[in-house]
């Protein structure tokens, strides 16, 4: 079942791409706060700025986060996403620095590809050394953060409604199989009360064997031409992580 699961994942991973316009990115930055809810308790915990440029025939993409400063006295984050795409949003180097209380780490994915192959050198620095780790996939493969402007340039007008389409991630230690279910179109309350409507996504990520790999989320992208993700809601042990776009 664990192989046939792999297989299956692999072939449908072919699918997506396929789905793909071609569009260009504008130079953009884009501002979030981060909420975090549990019942009746709203609390806006930390902000995110997704930044895009240009560079010579492709792009790129930085994305942080940190806490603010009441957050800060329970659990400081200073968390940040590098990456360097083609023309084709194909990822070439892709970056995490972690840096969580008294926790800091960082990872560097070099791509490269050889006809539909994509491959990957990781090396992971931590306070204990340094390990290095290499990964392949038979399609094209993306990191969390090229993953983003993928999801924006499809055409979700040739995107079927409960169907799963699934992707491989690289993060800097495995491969994972990122699987996402498309559920239409819906009207969404932003954090300023205003409406907008938008393209609703949920995401599934599981390692080899169908293992889940990390939490859920669910994203919901404008309808309009940029496709802005207006809104990600990630669960947690208790409550959920909610990230509104912010004008």
């Amino acid at each position: 079942m664990k192989r046939l699961l792999t297989i299956v994942s692999l072939m449908v991973a072919l699918v997506l791409p396929q789905q793909l316009m071609a569009r260009e990115f504008p130079n953009e930055t884009l501002n979030y706060e981060i909420v975090y809810h549990w019942g009746m308790i709203w609390k806006h915990a930390g902000d995110a700025t997704l930044s895009l440029r240009k560079s010579g025939n492709g792009y790129k993409a930085q994305l942080t986060g940190k806490t603010r400063s009441w957050a800060d006295k329970v659990y400081p984050v200073r968390d940040t996403l590098k990456c360097t795409m083609d023309a084709n949003l194909r990822p070439q180097l892709y970056e995490k620095l972690t840096h969580e209380k008294d926790y800091y780490a960082r990872d560097v994915v070099k791509f490269s590809y050889n006809y539909s192959h994509t491959n990957a050198h990781c090396t992971r620095y931590r306070k204990g050394g340094t390990t290095t780790i290499d990964l392949s996939a038979k399609s094209q493969a993306y990191d969390m953060l090229s993953v983003f402007y993928m999801l924006r340039n499809l055409d979700y007008d040739e995107l079927s409604r409960n169907k799963n389409y699934t992707t491989i991630i690289f993060s800097g230690k495995e491969k994972e199989y990122l699987t996402i279910n498309y559920k239409g179109v819906e009207t969404i309350k932003m954090r300023d009360g205003s409406k907008r409507r938008a393209h609703r996504i949920t995401f599934k990520f599981t390692q080899k064997g169908g293992k889940q790999s990390s939490d859920d989320l669910t994203a919901w992208m404008s309808t309009e031409a940029d496709r802005i993700p207006l809104l990600l809601v990630g669960k947690l042990p208790v409550g959920e992580v909610k990230c509104y776009y912010k004008n």
